[in-house]
């Protein structure tokens, strides 16, 4: 049985999710984000006991097709910016279509229908913020997290990077720096 959870993007939210699935009884499952794989069945009472518990920790159980694709997408594109070491060498709409197995074109446009944005804003407000990680970790230059990152310059990075946050990727870290020395001379 695979249910499908909403907010679920991080390791936090998977141990979460894990801990509910023990409390009401369940041995035997696979949690990645976003989803759940149980072999065994699930009453509708325990569903709804799921869903209840879920939903006090921010997560909600998805039930209809078009907000379960929505999630799969985000899931996607969360999982292959924050959590791969390598971005897919082919274009996104290719891979995205290929994971899913939906024509681009309509995974683009229920997406767009749902969320506001499209999907490729989407994936470059989760690329900008992680440069923002990579920056603050500061063991890459800007030139290796453009090219991490799939980026065709530190130029183009750094131009996409303003046009989000409003400010230059250097300027983006002198801030985070100081903030770290205030913090510390408290």
């Amino acid at each position: 049985m695979k249910l499908y959870i909403k907010y679920m993007v991080s390791l936090r939210c998977k141990m979460m999710v894990k801990e509910e699935l023990k409390k009401l009884g369940f041995q035997h499952f696979l949690v990645e984000l976003g989803t759940i794989e149980l072999r065994e069945k699930m009453s509708a009472e325990q569903r709804r006991q799921f869903g209840k518990n879920l939903l006090k920790s921010g997560l909600e159980l998805l039930e209809d097709k078009k907000s379960i694709l929505i999630e799969k997408i985000k899931n996607l594109i969360i999982e292959m910016v924050h959590y791969d070491d390598e971005l897919p060498k082919t274009n996104y709409s290719d891979y995205i279509s290929e994971k899913l197995g939906y024509d681009y074109t309509y995974l683009a446009n229920t997406f767009s229908e749902v969320k506001g944005v499209t999907i490729q804003q989407f994936i470059i407000l989760h690329k900008v913020e992680r440069v923002k990680e990579l920056l603050l970790y500061d063991e890459l230059s800007l030139s290796e997290i453009s090219y991490k990152l799939h980026y065709s310059s530190a130029a183009h990075l750094s131009n996409q990077f303003k046009k989000v946050t409003g400010l230059t990727p250097s300027y983006y870290k002198k801030l985070k720096q100081k903030r770290n020395q205030n913090l510390e001379n408290l």
